[in-house]
């Protein structure tokens, strides 16, 4: 099975440092095969025919402890999962800045999210969905400003791991690619 991991937290500020070649040394150890990582922040395409899925993620965060001091977040997305996240987004005009789109996964829906946080915090402009595990933004003017942004996991209630349309566009092309 195609997966995707992404690692929540890691070569950001100079905190959690973990270079992807050792990554996917790491994750090529465990079993895993056709080990592919894109950009520095933690995102890889593999396939999984040996580890049983319902495990892999913890599997991942604690061997990363054990090898590099410190143990991420690792949410786990099937192939047929991201290119679900990826049809159904609701903002497809935003497609053509995609710097400014930006898909936020959840291990799980969150239960009572509070949606009228969210709009509250909303710049003139700002654009947002939550579609089941994934929690779509558009913000034209970036996100590093936006209170929107910087409330999405509080007032969702439940940890989330944020993507750019282009990381998320790359990431599924290289899932595409393993066979």
């Amino acid at each position: 099975m195609v997966t995707i991991a992404l690692l929540r937290g890691i070569n950001v500020g100079g905190k959690n440092i973990l270079p992807m070649k050792d990554l996917q040394a790491l994750l090529a150890d465990l079993g895993l095969q056709q080990v592919r990582t894109y950009i520095q922040s933690g995102n890889v395409v593999f396939q999984n025919t040996e580890v049983k899925s319902s495990h892999l993620s913890v599997l991942i965060a604690r061997a990363i402890s054990e090898r590099f001091g410190f143990e991420p977040s690792v949410l786990l997305l099937t192939k047929e999962e991201l290119a679900q996240a990826i049809a159904l987004n609701p903002f497809p005009d935003a497609i053509s800045e995609p710097k400014s789109l930006h898909l936020f996964f959840m291990a799980s829906a969150p239960q009572n999210p509070d949606l009228s946080a969210l709009e509250s915090a909303r710049k003139d402009g700002e654009e947002f969905a939550l579609i089941d595990r994934v929690f779509y933004l558009h913000a034209p003017a970036g996100i590093g400003r936006s209170k929107l942004a910087a409330g999405v996991e509080k007032s969702l209630g439940v940890p989330v791991t944020g993507r750019n349309w282009r990381s998320v566009d790359k990431i599924m092309a290289m899932a595409g690619e393993i066979k």
